[in-house]
Order: C-alpha cells, then sequence, then structure tokens
C-alpha cells in the first residue's frame, strides 16, 4: 500500500493549492486521515485531520484558509489550502492515523512572490 501525494507547486502569496493524497489498498474508509507537513530545516508538523465520518481537525495557524476533505470511493483525501502565506512552505504528506503506511515522497509546496 502507497500514499501518493500531488498538487504541489509554486504559488504566490495569498493564492490556492489543491493538494491530493491517494492511496493504494483496501481499508481507506476505515482510517482517520491526516496531513502533515515539514519545513525546510524543521521537524514534520500535524496540519489537519479528518475522521473518518468527515469531521475536521486543523493546527490553529490554518485554520479558516485550509479544508480538508476526503473521498472514499477515490481512496483519496484532500487540502485545499487558500489564502496562502510564506510561512506555509513545505513538502506536504499524509498518512493514516496512527501512521501505518510507509510516507512517501510528500508534495512540495512553495510560497513565493
Amino acid at each position: 500500500v502507497q500514499l501518493q501525494a500531488s498538487g504541489g507547486g509554486l504559488v504566490q502569496p495569498g493564492g490556492s493549492l489543491r493538494l491530493s493524497c491517494a492511496t493504494s489498498g483496501s481499508g481507506f474508509s476505515s482510517n482517520d486521515m491526516v496531513w502533515y507537513r515539514q519545513a525546510p530545516g524543521k521537524v514534520r508538523l500535524w496540519v489537519a485531520s479528518i475522521t473518518t465520518r468527515g469531521s475536521p481537525n486543523y493546527v490553529d495557524s490554518v485554520k479558516g484558509r485550509f479544508t480538508i476533505s476526503r473521498d472514499d470511493a477515490k481512496n483519496t483525501v484532500y487540502l485545499q489550502m487558500n489564502s496562502l502565506k510564506p510561512e506555509d512552505t513545505a513538502v506536504y504528506y499524509c498518512n493514516t492515523i496512527p501512521p501505518r503506511l510507509p510516507w512517501g515522497q510528500g508534495t512540495l509546496v512553495t510560497v513565493s512572490s
């Protein structure tokens, strides 16, 4: 089973991106899912999570700007990121809660003018 994160890129401050993380294998709908991010030289930090019932939770720094969602039919979790700031620059990863799958490459988000 693998995790494939995508959707990152270079965006100007105030811009938007939508990240996707698709999983192979079965059992996706039975797992709470999480997005983490790791800025250069920093530790990996929790950003947002979503339960199997679709209840989201966010770190304070992204509340009101980011939205996590999931599509169990597609085995995919999403992160809609609006009003991006330079401090959002990081590699973004997803996983189950608790993390049970290999982390994968993540997807790089760079917010810069």
